[in-house]
């Protein structure tokens, strides 16, 4: 139970779907309530598929560029900091790239937003990516694998809720309430950076 904890937890926070919920409010703004389900199911169901890619096929991904755990632990700690400060900023949006205007004119011209720019790279973006790699590296038997499973499918069903809701979160908690659960959420994520940094550094530290 605690290691299925520290995984969902981590994996949540990375991903910040209350930090997509003002997009997708944004770009679903003449839709029915009907069509905003149907966009919130294929972005979750679009997400749990990238994430479960991700972890399965990351040892393969780390073999064919010989790319060292130690290494994805930096440069994925890196992003994942990255992502916390400018959650932490009030900058996520921009930090993903959702502020260019060519980008905005594509996102809005789009028929289907689910894939992109919701899936990719607002939710699972690098930064979960190179998690859930990591996860995959570390795993040590079925158990684990099972567990990070599990918390892969409830993050799933949780930003499916989340986006579905979206339009009555903006409404009870406001800009102002996304923003600063946000910045809590952005503190947390810097911290998962980091560890990931301190984690690899003494790894390499121990090897010289």
């Amino acid at each position: 139970m605690e290691i299925f904890l520290v995984v969902f937890g981590a994996l949540f926070s990375v991903m910040n779907p209350l930090g997509t919920v003002p997009v997708f409010v944004g770009l679903t703004q003449e839709h029915s309530k009907k069509e905003r389900s149907d966009v919130a199911y294929k972005a979750s169901l679009n997400v749990l598929i990238i994430l479960l890619i991700s972890f399965f096929a990351g040892k393969y991904i780390l073999v064919f560029f010989g790319i060292s755990v130690n290494s994805l632990k930096i440069a994925g700690g890196l992003i994942i900091a990255s992502s916390g400060f400018a959650l932490l900023t009030g900058k996520f949006t921009e930090h993903k790239g959702m502020k260019r205007p060519k980008v905005q004119s594509d996102v809005h011209s789009r028929e289907d937003i689910s894939l992109t720019p919701l899936a990719i790279p607002m939710i699972a973006g690098p930064g979960t990516i190179s998690l859930l790699i990591t996860y995959n590296q570390e795993s040590t038997g079925l158990s684990y694998i099972m567990i990070v499973i599990l918390a892969i499918g409830l993050s799933s069903i949780l930003i499916f809720l989340m986006l579905k809701s979206s339009h009555s979160i903006v409404k009870v908690l406001g800009a102002s309430g996304i923003n600063a659960l946000s910045r809590i959420i952005g503190f947390i994520v810097i911290a998962i950076g980091i560890e990931f940094i301190v984690s690899a550094g003494l790894n390499v530290f121990r090897m010289i």
